[in-house]
C-alpha cells in the first residue's frame, strides 16, 4: 500500500516501499511468536538509559529521507528518521518550514510525533503531533496501514505521543507554511513570573499584532525575559542582526541576559537569521551544556566556550551523556501547569530545587487535542483539560544518593499532578504503574493495543519508565572493581567525551542480554 501523495515511481519513492516491505516481514517474525521488540532508530533526545539487541528490535535507521515537498499543498512527505535541520533545509527551498521546529537539529521527525514535542510557536499550533496530517504505519501484526484524522483516526490519535507502542511509524505527511528570511525578536523584561505570565496572556490575546513565535527565561524569581518572534524578510532600519550558530556567536540564553543587563527594563529588538533562530538552544542544549563545565571543573568564559564548541552541540552532549552514563545525575524534566498555577509551582521549584534558568513556553490546545490519547491538555476520562497550559523546562544536578535522586523526581512529579498539570514522557519517569495510569486513559489505550494487535508489545509506561534499581548491586569482584573505578571522578565524563568525539553507535548492543 503506498502513501496518498506518493503517486509515482520515483527511485527514492520505491526503495521507501521496499524498506517498509522488509520491515513489515520483520514485524510478523516477532507477532507469530508474539515477542515483544523495540524500534531502533540509531540516536535518541531522550534522557532515559537505552540498550538495544539486535534479535529484539525493528530497525529504522535507514527511514532517513524526504520524499516530496509539495509547494501547492503546503505538505512534505518525510520518513521518521528525518531531522529537523535536513527537513528544514529541504523545505527552505521551497519558501516552506514546518509550523512547530523542535529546538535541537537531530530531533527526528517520528521522535517528535511518537514523544512530545512543544517549542516557541505552540502557542499557536499545538505540539509536534498536531502538524501531522497522516501517517504510515506497521502494525504489530505486520500490515501496512494509513492513519489520519479521517481514516484510522483512533490509530492516528493514539499514535501520537505512545512512543511507537501501537506499530511502527514509517511515514508522514506534515504541514508546512510560508518561511521568511528573519525572525524579529523583541526581548522584553519581567520582574516576576505574574509579569511572564501576563506578558503571554496579553500578547496571545492582541488579534491585530501577527506574532510567530512566543517563550521566556526566568533567570530568578525576580529577573526574566518574554521573547516575542515575527517572521520577516528585510531588517528595518536600526536594528541589529544578531546569529547564534557560529562557535563564535553567544549562547541564546546568555546573550538575552546580557540584553536584560544593558537595557534594564526598556525591550530590545533584534534581528535573527532564521534558521539560527529555530535552533537557538542547539549550542548548550539551552544551558544544560554549562554543567559539563562544572564536572571537568573548567572555567566557563566566552573562550572555553568557542575552543569546546564542537563537543557542546545537542547531537555530541546527548552521545556523551548517554555513554556516560551520567544521565543518572541530572534532573531533566518538562512539566506543564495550567496558568493559574504558574505563580505556585514556580515558588514549589524554588524552596525545594533552587534551579535557574527555567524555560517558560506557552502551549496553547484546540479542541481536537482532547481527541489525542496521550494528550498533554487532557484530564483522564472525558473531561477537556486547560486551554493554555505554561511549559516549564527544569534541568539541574540532582543529588547524587540514588535514593535521594528518585525521591526528588517523584517530589516533582506529584506536585505537577497536584497542580493539574503533565510531564513529558521524554525524560525520567518515576510513577508507579498506578499512578501512571491514574493520569492517563488506559480504558482506551488498552482498546486501541487489542483493536490493532499490539497487546504482545510493551505499553507507554513500559517504555517510559526508568528502574535505577538494575545493576545498582554488582555480583562478584570484578563487576564491582569495574563499578568503583567507573565511579572515579572524572572517567565517567571522559569515557563520554571520547565516545563523543569519535561518534558511531551508542545504543545498540552486538550481544542479546
Amino acid at each position: 500500500m503506498s502513501f496518498p501523495l506518493v503517486i509515482d515511481n520515483s527511485e527514492i519513492a520505491l526503495r521507501h516501499r521496499k524498506a517498509v516491505a522488509l520491515i513489515a516481514t520483520r514485524v510478523q517474525q516477532f507477532s507469530a511468536r508474539q515477542q515483544p521488540f523495540r524500534i531502533y532508530h540509531g540516536s535518541t533526545n531522550s534522557t532515559r538509559p537505552s540498550k538495544y539487541c539486535i534479535d529484539q528490535m525493528v530497525n529504522t535507521s535507514d527511514l532517513c529521507n524526504i520524499l516530496a515537498i509539495h509547494r501547492d499543498t503546503y505538505t512534505a512527505l518525510v520518513e521518521p528518521n528525518v531531522p529537523m535541520d535536513k527537513l528544514v533545509e529541504a523545505t527552505l527551498q521551497h519558501r516552506l518550514i514546518p509550523p512547530v521546529v523542535m529546538e535541537f537539529p537531530g530531533i527526528t521527525v517520528g521522535g517528535g510525533f511518537a514523544g512530545t514535542s512543544g517549542e516557541s510557536s505552540s502557542f499557536k499550533y499545538g505540539f509536534f503531533e498536531h502538524t501531522v496530517n497522516c501517517i504510515e504505519v506497521v502494525l504489530p501484526n505486520g500490515e501496512i496501514v494509513i492513519a489520519s484524522k479521517t481514516r484510522n483516526s483512533d490509530l492516528f490519535h493514539g499514535a501520537a505521543s505512545s512512543f511507537g507502542t501501537l506499530g511502527v511509524t514509517t511515514l508522514l505527511e506534515i504541514q508546512l507554511i510560508e518561511a521568511k528570511t528573519y525572525v524579529e525578536l523583541t526581548y522584553h523584561p519581567v520582574s516576576s513570573i505574574q509579569e511572564a505570565m501576563q506578558k503571554f496572556q496579553e500578547t496571545t490575546n492582541d488579534t491585530t499584532t501577527r506574532i510567530d513565535y512566543l517563550d521566556g527565561i526566568l533567570f530568578t524569581r525576580g529577573c526574566g525575559v518574554v521573547c516575542i518572534g515575527k517572521l520577516k524578510d528585510s531588517v528595518e532600519s536600526g536594528i541589529a542582526i544578531q546569529r547564534f550558530s557560529r562557535a563564535k556567536d553567544p549562547w541564546f540564553y546568555l546573550h538575552a541576559k546580557q540584553v536584560l543587563d544593558r537595557r534594564l527594563k526598556d525591550p530590545t529588538t533584534e534581528a535573527v537569521p532564521l534558521v539560527d533562530y529555530l535552533f537557538r538552544y542547539d549550542r548548550g542544549g539551552f544551558w544544560v551544556g554549562s554543567f559539563a563545565f562544572k564536572y571537568f571543573m573548567t572555567p566557563f568564559n566566552r573562550f572555553t566556550r568557542w575552543v569546546l564548541d564542537k563537543f557542546l552541540h545537542t547531537r555530541v552532549m546527548y552521545h556523551a551523556l548517554h555513554q556516560s552514563g551520567l544521565s543518572k545525575r541530572y534532573i531533566v524534566q518538562d512539566v506543564g501547569v495550567p496558568y493559574p498555577a504558574a505563580d505556585e509551582f514556580i515558588r514549589f521549584l524554588e524552596e525545594n530545587f533552587s534551579y535557574y534558568p527555567l524555560w517558560l513556553c506557552p502551549l496553547h490546545q484546540s479542541p481536537q487535542a482532547q481527541q489525542y490519547t496521550f494528550s498533554q491538555f487532557a484530564a483522564n476520562g472525558d473531561s477537556l483539560g486547560p486551554e493554555w497550559m505554561l511549559n516549564v523546562g527544569i534541568w539541574g544536578i540532582g543529588p547524587n544518593r540514588m535514593d535521594k535522586f528518585v525521591d526528588v523526581n517523584r517530589q516533582l512529579e506529584h506536585k505537577v499532578q497536584e497542580l493539574g498539570g503533565k510531564k513529558w514522557l521524554y525524560a525520567h519517569t518515576y510513577y508507579t504503574e498506578e499512578e501512571f495510569w491514574a493520569i492517563y486513559e488506559r480504558k482506551r489505550y488498552d482498546e486501541l493495543r487489542e483493536k490493532f494487535h499490539a497487546t504482545y508489545l510493551p505499553t507507554v509506561y513500559d517504555k517510559v519508565k526508568v528502574d535505577f534499581g538494575v545493576g545498582r548491586n554488582p555480583k562478584g569482584l570484578l563487576a564491582r572493581f569495574r563499578s568503583v573505578f567507573w565511579n572515579i571522578w572524572p572517567l565517567r565524563g571522559l569515557y563520554g567525551l571520547l565516545h563523543a568525539g569519535f561518534g558511531g553507535d551508542y545504543l545498540l548492543s552486538r550481544k542479546s542480554e
